[in-house]
């Protein structure tokens, strides 16, 4: 822990802060739990807090009935018993700019409870939010997690190929299939190669695919409950995520249609969604080429005006992307300027998706992919990225 709580005091600095105040009381804040590698089964029935500085030792604010409550942190032990000497001690920070994890605009950064949080600015500290530093603690990938997120794209690549080709037979042999036959298709070959995911990879055909979190009615293993059979002329919507053990996610999306020969109206859906996608790896090349710093919010910002710009403002349900880590969804830069603006800027290390979408009542399109800054360079992960709609093969 020493050495994460010097990679923490390094990142402070680089925001130029005079600390990070952590708090928790009954393990609500689980985003703290995490951060400070805490057991979340110990027994918590007073609120602490830590405070690490941008250099020197943290400082460890503790109940006297709960004094070893972090005992696995570094730092120097304080004790109280009353709020007046709890104030009293957090008092000796007044004057000081703290980062907390509290964030106007990134709700899941948000978890500091709101009494500590008006305790700590009663004391006088001023308060910041902490989602750079959480970034850069937790948002960026090195190069084993790098390795580890390149394995698990590889094998989601394979996994649409597998999945596609199921497809094809079954219209070549004029045989059944539902999106719930799909949908037990990738898991199995998901959990066959060794990748767990925390939610079902997504199918849906036809009408379902204009729902970008479209669910499969029920019991997936259950006979009646297996979603709508694929039919010719059926758009189809693949969103798959996994990762290894204890590694990093891969996120991707592919989009197919069941048929040979496809209608212009729908190639030009598609084609929008996929010009889209391609802006954002450039418009990163281009910052870094010039020493500028660009932002996730800026990244949507342009594909967003893009998009509107040629299809109704009502078909762009989402934002065009999000943080990647050990988490689908983590705790590095989204690629959002309207849900959760996300205003950090990309660092070495940051690895996001970019799934620009677009959603009509007959049918949507999504492409996704993986993008991580490595070398000071953005790199796709996994193979050649879909450029054209999957369609129906004879062999």
């Amino acid at each position: 822990m020493k050495a994460h709580i010097t990679s923490m005091q390094e990142a402070i600095r680089e925001e130029i802060l005079d600390g990070w105040l952590f708090c928790n009381f009954s393990h609500r804040d689980t985003l703290t739990d995490t951060l400070l590698d805490l057991d979340p089964l110990a027994v918590s029935s007073r609120r602490w807090f830590y405070l690490v500085p941008s250099s020197g030792t943290p400082v460890k604010i503790v109940h006297t009935i709960e004094k070893s409550i972090l005992d696995a942190l570094p730092g120097m032990d304080y004790l109280y018993n009353s709020k007046n000497e709890l104030e009293t001690l957090l008092s000796r920070f007044h004057g000081l700019t703290f980062a907390i994890l509290c964030d106007p605009d990134i709700q899941v950064l948000s978890t500091i409870d709101a009494a500590s949080a008006s305790l700590a600015l009663h004391c006088g500290i001023t308060t910041v939010s902490a989602a750079s530093l959480v970034q850069r603690i937790s948002g960026v990938l090195d190069a084993d997690d790098i390795a580890s997120h390149e394995r698990a794209a590889d094998i989601l690549y394979r996994v649409v190929d597998y999945a596609w080709n199921r497809i094809c037979i079954s219209f070549r042999d004029d045989s059944i299939l539902y999106e719930g036959d799909i949908q037990n298709l990738m898991i199995t070959q998901l959990h066959e190669k060794g990748l767990i995911f925390d939610h079902p990879p997504i199918v849906a055909s036809g009408r379902n695919t204009g729902n970008p979190h479209y669910s499969i009615p029920g019991d997936i293993n259950s006979a009646v409950s297996r979603g709508k059979k694929l039919e010719k002329e059926d758009v189809i919507q693949f969103d798959l995520w996994a990762k290894e053990p204890c590694g990093i996610y891969a996120d991707i999306s592919w989009t197919g249609y069941c048929g040979k020969t496809v209608p212009q109206s729908i190639v030009n859906r598609a084609n929008l969604v996929f010009a889209a996608r391609d802006l954002v790896k450039p418009a990163i090349e281009n910052a870094l080429a010039h020493n500028e710093k660009i932002s996730g919010a800026s990244l949507d910002v342009l594909v967003r005006n893009f998009l509107l710009a040629r299809t109704p403002p009502e078909s762009i349900l989402h934002r065009t992307g999000h943080g990647i880590d050990t988490e689908c969804h983590g705790s590095g830069v989204n690629i959002d300027s309207i849900e959760f603006p996300d205003h950090r800027y990309l660092l070495e290390g940051s690895c996001f998706s970019v799934e620009p979408g677009i959603y009509f009542s007959d049918c949507g399109f999504r492409t996704e992919i993986d993008i991580y800054l490595q070398n000071g360079k953005p790199v796709i992960s996994g193979r050649e990225i879909q450029h054209t709609l999957l369609l129906l093969q004879d062999d």
